[in-house]
């Protein structure tokens, strides 16, 4: 019976069985060993009462007609009294169902290229009438050279009990795998385990709303297929054909050289099984309790014993062995000779008594004595003198000299001390009598000088008063441009007019993202230009955002910036209301206004926001 077969075992005399890879639905997959030739087959086999034997081979015989390199062929078709198998050319590598959830999804110039090579092949099967019929990511394998393999063809399809394949069923399933190479989500019709693309109102939503940065082509390509009012591709193409599909993304590829060897690079390693040889036993010498007498023994022991010769006497030791003291050797390494420590025949000496030392005093009463003592004082007494030595002479850095009272100094002063300090006095005295002039003559409404003041010197008279500064006025003629620099240039272009309409019923709105902006997100910021006309001071910017709060930052430039994010922001706004006025420093000047936003509101099923109403006011 088919559920009896094991690895190891041999299925028509010719294909032993080596590994089970899956089992479900009643069929089996296998790894086997062809016999006759020495390689292996991948052994698809199910038993022979099974409704779908017979579509297993029809199956089997439709794929065969088809020869393409990259499609894995049948190689043999046979039905027997308990079983229905069909044998195809074994392909080894990665599938795209593990790429993508070891990787991540594809950059789009690398899913392009292999979804064109996977369409290349489906077009040439569709020339013959034939359908692959199940076209999942696991049915798509990259081999280690970088080449791409397609698995099942038509005999997948049979084993889940579908009938011959419809050829737009595989055009769909072309599109799914275009988006999942984008998005790492599947949207294709046939079943898989890669996880399901997100839906909204019944429809799948596009790329470029699960993952930034999907070029707009591919998305509305992905669109058209698996939405069937989608949007339509801007160029005029046959993309409801495999054919058509692998034109367009090949033209979008361009030269594909590098890229299958690129990708295989990144794919998981491939670790074999290694079976290590089997190691011999290592004889070891059995312990006493564990030895068992070899045969014979038992016999031998029964015969009598001869006398032995006797064996002569030991000589006695020289020395009578003299336990040691710490138990190690003492080496001699000139006479090559090894000594013991031996223990002491006598008890070691005590060491000697310890002498308390004399004592000394706290405090010392002579300590708080006068620094200097007067020349003619005689020794000072002091208790305990041998530990407080003062006498009438003090040691200094240049040697011993006299100490002496400093009341009693008679010592010269510093010449010119007198005078200095004389002078000192004086210079003061003369500072605070011309402070007291200038405070009299300012107190009776003169100038510090005493003179009569100016009446052209009021401040109300005097050219130099300060006029009150004119308010900004705001600007007109402006005109916006989306900015989208980390995407494909483009953010809802057709809408950012209405920023400068003055009509708060209409706005310019980004796109949804699934994650928020900024470093962690796979944008750090989208956003609009205006052209001010030409290089203006700007003072004040007035906007109504669109939902709250939303951050973002404001740049200033005479050409049309790139990236934004290489320029100086003039001005910064963290967690905005929708409705904000930004002044500007100094009034920056520039012709182009650069509107970066770096974070969205949340809304439902993302982040999204966008600017109303936009007002400039400067000279």
């Amino acid at each position: 019976m088919l559920h009896a077969r094991r690895a190891g075992d041999v299925l028509a005399d010719r294909y032993r069985l080596v590994d089970l890879l899956s089992e479900s639905g009643g069929g089996r997959f296998w790894r086997a060993h062809d016999r006759v030739l020495e390689r292996h087959v991948a052994l698809h086999v199910i038993a022979a009462d099974d409704p779908r034997a017979e579509l297993l081979l029809e199956a089997a015989r439709r794929s065969a007609t088809v020869l393409d390199a990259r499609i894995l062929r049948v190689l043999d078709a046979e039905r027997t009294d308990d079983c229905c198998y069909v044998v195809n050319e074994w392909g080894s590598g990665t599938s795209l169902d593990i790429m993508l959830a070891s990787n991540g999804p594809l950059s789009p110039r690398r899913g392009a290229w292999m979804v064109s090579e996977v369409a290349d092949s489906i077009a040439a099967a569709h020339a013959h009438g034939v359908a692959h019929g199940l076209l999942s990511p696991e049915n798509v394998l990259l081999d280690n050279a970088g080449s791409v393999r397609i698995i099942g063809f038509c005999v997948d399809a049979a084993l889940h009990g579908i009938p011959p394949g419809d050829p737009h069923h595989d055009v769909v399933d072309l599109a799914g795998l275009l988006h999942a190479t984008l998005t790492g989500r599947w949207a294709g019709v046939s079943p898989s385990a890669v996880p399901r693309a997100p839906e909204k109102h019944g429809r799948i939503l596009r790329p470029r709303q699960v993952r930034a940065g999907v070029p707009r082509g591919l998305d509305d390509l992905c669109d058209e297929l698996l939405n069937p009012r989608g949007q339509k591709s801007r160029e005029v193409r046959d993309l409801g054909s495999a054919r058509g599909i692998q034109s367009y993304l090949a033209e979008f590829v361009g030269d594909p050289a590098g890229l299958g060897p690129a990708i295989a690079a990144g794919n998981p390693e491939k670790n074999e099984t290694v079976v290590l040889p089997d190691v011999p036993e290592i004889l070891a010498r059995p312990h006493p309790d564990d030895w068992v007498p070899p045969a014979g023994a038992e016999e031998q022991a029964a015969e009598p014993e001869l006398d032995p010769e006797p064996l002569p006497e030991p000589e006695p030791d020289p020395e009578p062995e003299v336990p040691t003291q710490a138990g190690l050797p003492i080496f001699d390494d000139e006479n090559d000779e090894v000594s013991w420590l031996r223990a002491r025949d006598e008890p070691a000496p005590p060491p000697p008594p310890f002498e308390e030392p004399p004592e000394r005093p706290l405090f010392a009463e002579e300590a708080r004595r006068p620094r200097y003592a007067r020349p003619d004082a005689g020794p000072v007494v002091a208790r305990g003198d041998e530990y407080w030595p003062y006498d009438q002479m003090r040691s200094s850095g240049s040697g011993v000299i006299p100490a002496v009272d400093e009341l009693t100094d008679t010592r010269e002063q510093v010449p010119g001390r007198s005078w200095l300090r004389l002078a000192m006095l004086v210079a003061v005295a003369l500072v605070l009598l011309v402070a007291v002039a200038i405070a009299v003559n300012l107190g009776r409404g003169k100038t510090p000088l005493g003179a009569e003041p100016d009446d052209d010197s009021s401040p109300s008279a005097s050219p130099t008063a300060a006029t009150p500064e004119a308010s900004p006025t705001p600007l007109t003629d402006l005109r916006a441009d989306d900015l989208d620099p980390q995407g494909d240039g483009e953010e809802n272009p057709d809408e950012v007019a209405a920023i400068t309409d003055g009509d708060p019923a209409t706005s310019w709105g980004t796109l949804t993202y699934k994650q928020q902006l900024g470093p962690g997100g796979l944008k750090r910021g989208v956003g609009v230009v205006v052209d001010l006309g030409r290089s203006r001071a700007v003072s004040r910017v007035d906007l109504t955002l669109l939902g709250e709060p939303t951050s973002l930052s404001l740049y200033l430039s005479d050409t049309v910036p790139g990236n934004p994010e290489a320029l100086t922001a003039v001005a910064q706004a963290e967690a905005a209301p929708a409705s904000t006025s930004i002044d500007l420093d100094g009034a920056p000047t520039g012709r182009y206004l650069t509107i970066w936003l770096t974070a969205l509101p949340g809304v439902d099923g993302g982040y999204k926001g966008g600017i109303v109403d936009l007002v400039v006011a400067g000279a």
